[in-house]
């Protein structure tokens, strides 16, 4: 747990974004990676009046394993009890590739398993993260709930094929966290979900992947983390359940 001190700036208007030099109250990033720790490192200049938490499988103060329902009761039951009221909700997690799952570049490599993988993490994983944090996000105050998805989780700009499950799962978040942010529109109308890609960025993720990134386009995690903070603070609750890319443009469904 983290906190830090900073003397408050004065009010926005309602339908303005609030700068976080004056929220208090919680913020958590779950998945503690490359692009979690960086936002990690980031947000105690930004935010400082919020006491920062990182959660996850196998690092982080807290332990969540968002394919395990019983680790996800039991992490909120945590929350609830002592995050509460949490106005900043960061989901970084996320699976590519690793033992027995590897982007498919045609239709003879899909596998049942690898589906449900990249499914569970990537698609409902972050919903179930927002099911199990719901009870403590203020109901009186801006609260943000952002999760990093990707490009390629675009119907629209699919152009080349290939890597089907993770297009999907992706694509599948997008229309998840885009039905919570009008659901929540109803009955959290502070809150603001949003949907961002991070650009291609030096992770263990895409590690694989990056000799193919043309030079300049391939960041550094801190830089990452700082277009995705740019972009979220500008986020209002009017603004709810946008699919945007690092420098703020918005991407095809």
């Amino acid at each position: 747990m983290r906190q830090a001190t900073s003397s408050p700036v004065s009010a926005s208007p309602a339908d303005s974004p609030r700068p976080w030099s004056q929220w208090r109250g919680h913020a958590l990033v779950v998945g503690p990676g490359g692009i979690g720790q960086a936002l990690l490192d980031a947000l105690p200049r930004r935010a400082p009046h919020l006491r920062l938490w990182s959660a996850g499988r196998g690092r982080g103060e807290l332990r969540v394993d968002l394919e395990d329902p019983e680790s996800l009761a039991t992490f909120g039951e945590r929350v609830a009890r002592e995050l509460a009221p949490l106005r900043l909700v960061i989901c970084a997690a996320g699976v590519l590739h690793g033992e027995g799952l590897q982007p498919e570049k045609r239709l003879s490599q899909v596998n049942a398993e690898g589906l449900r993988r990249s499914f569970a993490v990537n698609a409902w994983g972050p919903l179930l993260l927002a099911q199990a944090v719901e009870s403590a996000l203020p109901r009186d105050e801006p609260v943000h709930l952002a999760s990093l998805s990707a490009r390629v989780g675009s119907i629209g700009d699919n152009r080349l094929g290939g890597w089907y499950g993770y297009r999907a799962a992706k694509a599948a978040q997008n229309q998840l966290l885009r039905t919570l942010a009008l659901e929540w529109r109803r009955r959290l109308p502070l809150a603001c979900v949003t949907l961002l890609h991070p650009g291609t960025t030096a992770t263990a993720l895409s590690q694989p992947f990056q000799g193919s990134v043309p030079p300049g386009k391939l960041f550094t995690a801190e830089r990452a983390a700082g277009h995705l903070l740019d972009v979220l603070e500008t986020q209002t609750p009017e603004r709810s359940g946008a699919f945007l890319a690092w420098d703020g443009q918005p991407i095809p469904w």
